[in-house]
């Protein structure tokens, strides 16, 4: 009789092909590394690709300045038991350098501003292939990416252009300047990670359980009082029990209410929730197709 695999393990299995054929074909990859929970399983991924050796590629960090310093301690953290390389970009650097400039406003945010730090961080390591933990289920200009995602000298996207995938045949070949973005975990939804999490005992950041914080509403979603946002006079602070489905720029990342303290409690809400985990994202809102045009312009 044979014994069928559950999906999950299925998912695990073509991602760490996946990641196996990129340290074969690439002479320089990274794993970009967020913090969030989809880099984090990316990580424990690539540590099963390679176990019992380490993880042959370093990990690399776009710093926003803004991030929450949750996610910066638990990364160091990381690093540090895994023994690894951690390549940090500062956007900060970038505005110092004049390469990008920083936006004012009610709505300012650096994580339209990561693209240009991204790039020069990439160029400057000569990375030619980036594994990112992108899933098609997130957000529709994702959907359109394939496994092995080229990018042009300039590091930027054409949709239109992309290199058929069939029967798990991957195609790493690029002209000189060319590079890749690799999504190991396209094929993975928000409940899948979820349940991985649960099920391989991940660690992952406490922003993701419930905790009690000071918040205040904007257009309907919550945003953490931090020193980086520009709350306006007429946005009352109150404390609120929540958490954070996603995790990125402290500008933009909304919360949600919820007393989801546990995975169990998690994977129940996930399983009801009637908005992606994209939603309380405010970089999403700024145009119908600013995911899109973003990752043209070379975003992750």
């Amino acid at each position: 009789m044979i014994k069928r695999q559950s999906h999950l393990k299925q998912l695990e299995d073509e991602g760490i092909y996946i990641m196996r054929e990129v340290a074969a074909q690439f002479e320089r990859p990274v794993l970009l590394f967020s913090g969030g929970k989809d880099s984090i399983v990316m990580v424990h991924l690539a540590l099963k690709a390679f176990y019992p050796g380490k993880i042959p590629f370093p990990l690399m960090h776009v710093d926003t300045g803004h991030n929450f310093p949750e996610t910066i301690e638990f990364r160091d953290k990381l690093v540090e038991k895994l023994g690894i390389d951690l390549i940090v970009g500062s956007v900060q650097e970038s505005i110092d350098a004049g390469r990008v400039k920083e936006e004012t406003g009610p709505d300012a945010s650096r994580n339209a501003l990561q693209t240009v730090t991204l790039l020069d961080t990439l160029k400057k390591h000569q990375v030619d292939a980036a594994l990112g933990g992108g899933r098609r289920d997130e957000e529709k200009a994702r959907a359109k990416e394939r496994f092995f995602s080229h990018r042009d000298s300039f590091g930027q996207w054409d949709p239109k252009n992309q290199r058929p995938e069939l029967w798990d045949l991957y195609n790493g070949r690029k002209n000189m300047g060319e590079s890749f973005r690799v999504f190991p975990i396209s094929n993975w939804t928000e409940m899948d990670i979820w349940q991985y999490i649960a099920q391989e005992e991940i660690d992952i950041p406490e922003l993701y359980f419930a905790h009690e914080r000071e918040v205040f509403n904007r257009r309907g979603v919550w945003l953490a009082d931090t020193d980086f946002v520009n709350r306006q006079p007429d946005e009352e602070i109150v404390t609120k029990t929540v958490r954070f489905r996603t995790i990125g720029d402290a500008t933009c990342t909304g919360a949600v209410l919820s007393t989801a303290s546990n995975m169990e409690e998690i994977i129940q809400e996930v399983a009801s929730a009637r908005q992606t985990e994209r939603g309380n994202r405010h970089d999403d809102k700024r145009s119908e197709t600013a995911m899109e045009d973003r990752k043209r312009q070379g975003y992750f």
